[in-house]
């Protein structure tokens, strides 16, 4: 399904026409039905417009692989009421098993952005002992990811002090490095459960 696609199915899922979410996220009709035809892509912006108000992941829009189904899951918590425990390693393995209890896998994952063309030519050419763009994502993005297994289905999970995010996967992941969407994944050594 192509970025168009998926746009297309979340905004009518949303009970939205064209009209109306362009004046929700204040961008012109045809520039909604641009991006919809696959004739264009919207900005980081309003990709961040358009997330919030479908609720559904920028990861889930861009996949080009079909890797992520439709259903994210999007919910609100209160991080500083969870505890590490013997199992945790921090907090944000203990959100996670609070969600999952009858989980029964729970993977944690090192996250990377994927770096685009001309990302990776201002890396390699203007900073390439920094990795400046590898730390402006860590810190734009600073929290726990897992690979959940969970009554035979698998999820992308995420968490932040505010927000746990889960994103079904259709395709099941076995490999311990994986890409879906923008973001390049790795399995750490140890399982939760």
């Amino acid at each position: 399904m192509t970025f168009g696609e998926k746009l297309k199915k979340a905004r009518k899922k949303a009970g939205l026409s064209q009209e109306q979410m362009a004046e929700k996220i204040t961008v012109s009709r045809s520039a909604v039905a641009k991006w919809e035809n696959n004739n264009g892509m919207p900005d980081i912006n309003n990709l961040k417009a358009l997330s919030q108000l479908l609720e559904i992941s920028i990861d889930y829009l861009l996949d080009d692989e079909g890797h992520l189904d439709f259903t994210v899951l999007k919910e609100p918590i209160d991080f500083h009421s969870f505890k590490s425990t013997d199992k945790c390693r921090d907090q944000y393995d203990a959100v996670v098993l609070a969600k999952f209890p009858n989980a029964t896998s729970i993977i944690p994952l090192i996250r990377k952005k994927v770096l685009s063309k001309t990302e990776h030519i201002l890396e390699w050419t203007i900073m390439p002992s920094f990795g400046a763009f590898d730390i402006v994502d860590q810190v734009n993005n600073f929290g726990g990811y897992f690979l959940v297994e969970s009554d035979e289905k698998q999820y992308i999970v995420s968490v932040t002090k505010e927000f746990i995010i889960s994103s079904e996967i259709v395709k099941k992941i076995t490999k311990k490095k994986f890409v879906i969407g923008k973001n390049k994944y790795r399995k750490v050594r140890y399982n939760l459960i």
